[in-house]
């Protein structure tokens, strides 16, 4: 996942309902810190340090990137004298913002060594109480504050990282290690498929109100649905089966062109982690190797694999605005990272319609990720990755079992390139109204 940001960071002296804002801040900071640590603590040390393909990150990087955050835009800048926990740090752990400095390659993050992960620990300790102790100030600047809740933010956007790569990561592992013992069992029929309608029409779309939100959900600009239907529920791993065996990935008919060509240089035959040698659906999760529920959403699909698998269904995905305007009015719960399954459940049977729009499984759209009319990206080195992104990539939408609860909303826009697979990534499908 890329590192979004917020708008209108700049500091100012405003300074009305700061201590109530503070204290807001502070234990939602120290609440997100323990949860960072607490992802990290099933693991040991080699786990923390290996790094399985160049997309992906080790923990530790992940643990120190966080912090290195805090305290090159935070600390640094907000209080008075402090002194940075090491000068190298701030090279190693720079992850992309050139207006900060030098970087060490991503690709190399694994062969990072040195420093200890205890080393790191002892630096998300020394960050943890200077961030402390400046919110326990009585003159902090609003803009400083604005720039820690990004921070915490951004580190539950890590938080969300460190599951899915680890996943990758363990899964190389011909040991099939279980990060987690295997959660409850679930359902194992999924309700019905039905298809909820949305009229032509002129919506908003984008986020509105004080909270917080990153600049790519701004701004609020209107848009033209014509008449569609989508689909009440996720697509299930059985119903995936049976585009697989319908000869889904051999029908160069369903593919886009591009995906095609991956699908046969990657060797494609099934989502990520399945296992091609098994009777019924197997494949790696946190939990070891697991025959898949049937009736659980199919996940770890690239944006090709989604749009074919629509094709072949007589559908196609959903454009982003349909995907919002059908999720605003709606409850946001759902299975999120806090609930530690770190794997989809099944649909409830008595779950109202539309199911699962949230938590699970992020749900690729049709839509390229782009500026939204009137966007302009913020200045200078915390805008960095943002604007610049918005390139070959198509939008994702609803978060995931991986994605904190308090992290996502109905205007959060999420971006990968469309042959990764990594993520916990699904399909709901959606048809035009003829």
């Amino acid at each position: 996942m890329q590192v979004n940001v917020q708008s209108h960071v700049t500091p100012s002296r405003e300074h009305s309902d700061v201590n109530e804002r503070q204290r807001r801040l502070a234990a939602a900071f120290l609440r997100v810190r323990a949860q960072t640590e607490q992802l990290a603590a099933p693991l040991s040390a080699e786990d923390c340090a290996l790094q399985s393909m160049p997309d992906a990150s080790p923990v530790k990087w992940h643990l120190a990137h966080t912090t290195w955050f805090f305290e090159t835009f935070v600390l640094e800048r907000a209080a008075p004298g402090y002194r940075p926990f090491s000068a190298q740090f701030r090279v190693l752990f720079n992850s992309y913002y050139v207006a900060v400095g030098a970087r060490h390659p991503r690709p190399e993050r694994g062969m990072l060594s040195r420093p200890s992960l205890d080393e790191v620990r002892a630096y998300r300790v020394h960050v943890n109480e200077q961030v402390a102790t400046l919110l326990q100030s009585d003159d902090v600047d609003a803009g400083w504050l604005e720039l820690i809740e990004l921070g915490i933010n951004h580190e539950q956007q890590h938080q969300e990282l460190i599951v899915t790569d680890l996943k990758h990561l363990l899964a190389k592992n011909p040991l099939h290690p279980a990060y987690l013992p295997p959660p409850s069992a679930t359902a194992s029929e999924a309700p019905p498929v039905a298809w909820i309608g949305l009229p032509d029409g002129i919506r908003q779309i984008g986020h509105a109100g004080d909270g917080f939100r990153f600049d790519n959900e701004e701004p609020r600009h209107r848009v033209f649905i014509d008449g569609c239907e989508i689909a009440s529920r996720p697509v299930t791993v059985s119903e995936y089966a049976n585009f697989m065996e319908d000869g889904g990935y051999r029908r160069p008919e369903l593919w886009l062109s591009e995906g095609w060509d991956v699908c046969n240089s990657q060797g494609w035959t099934a989502p990520l982690y399945w296992q091609a040698d098994s009777v019924e659906p197997t494949a790696f999760t946190l939990h070891g190797l697991k025959t898949l529920n049937p009736a659980e959403p199919v996940c770890h699909l690239s944006f090709f694999e989604a749009d074919a698998y629509a094709r072949w269904a007589g559908a196609r995905l959903p454009t982003e605005a349909e995907w919002e305007t059908l999720a605003t009015p709606r409850q946001i719960y759902g299975n999120f990272l806090e609930d530690r399954r770190f794997h989809p459940a099944p649909a409830r049977m008595d779950d109202d319609r539309p199911a699962q729009l949230f938590g699970d499984v992020w749900e690729w759209t049709r839509s390229s990720y782009e500026p939204y009319p009137g966007y302009r990206p913020v200045a200078g080195a915390v805008g960095e990755y943002n604007g610049k992104f918005m390139v070959n990539q198509y939008v994702l939408r609803g978060g995931s079992c991986a994605t904190p609860a308090s992290h996502i909303r109905a205007t959060y826009r999420n971006f990968f390139p469309a042959a990764a697979r990594w993520q916990f990534s699904g399909v709901r499908l959606a048809r035009d109204i003829r």
